[in-house]
């Protein structure tokens, strides 16, 4: 009954688009309208306010956190361990992809993934977000710099933790990353990957 109540609650804390959501507060246009029509931090970078781009990367990441966090905080005292944390991580995140408030039209979960790895282990998170931002760095492609932080993710909880259950939680997370991206991932093989920062015409680049 617990781990039902879990996965339902992460998944609503999920569904909050804060693209949307901030986008709509500041008034701008929907960020599904635009760029990639990917409602994440990325894409709003592309109206060109740094400003909101920042809110929805905090939005994201912290609602990812929260969900796991209060699994991991207060889920002992009713019996609950690393399953419902792993259960708490996977439903944040498929609410973030597939969100009820938003016709399951979500975004990409980069974002909401790392706020997730760092309730599991802030370290965890450290070292994930390092990944992102070296590839990051260098290469200007969000993507490409995604892709390079949940290949990393699974291996650092397994370096760092041993193969538990989050370990697979984790692992599944990154699929679904992966799967979310296989048009970046063809764009990026053609070299026509949109760069950070890169603002695009509206509908380009679907």
């Amino acid at each position: 009954m617990y781990n039902l109540f879990v996965a339902v609650l992460a998944y609503l804390i999920g569904s909050v688009s804060f693209a949307v959501v901030v986008s709509a507060f500041m008034g701008l246009d929907d960020p599904r309208s635009y760029g990639s029509g990917n409602p994440g931090a990325t894409n709003v970078l592309r109206s060109g306010n740094k400003k909101a781009a920042v809110l929805t990367l905090i939005g994201d990441a912290f609602k990812g956190w929260l969900a796991v966090w209060l699994v991991a905080h207060f889920g002992p005292r009713y019996g609950l361990g690393d399953a419902a944390v792993a259960l708490a991580a996977i439903a944040v995140f498929l609410g973030h992809l597939y969100p009820v408030f938003f016709r399951f039209k979500g975004g990409k979960g980069v974002a909401t993934a790392a706020g997730v790895l760092l309730a599991v282990n802030p370290i965890l998170g450290v070292a994930t977000l390092a990944t992102w931002l070296i590839v990051a760095f260098f290469t200007r492609y969000s993507s490409l710099a995604a892709l390079a932080a949940a290949v990393f993710a699974p291996l650092y909880y397994v370096f760092m933790f041993g193969p538990r259950i989050v370990a697979l939680a984790i692992l599944a997370m990154s699929v679904l990353l992966f799967w979310r991206h296989r048009a970046n991932i063809s764009k990026l093989i053609a070299g026509r990957e949109s760069r950070i920062g890169e603002k695009k015409a509206a509908g380009a680049g679907k």
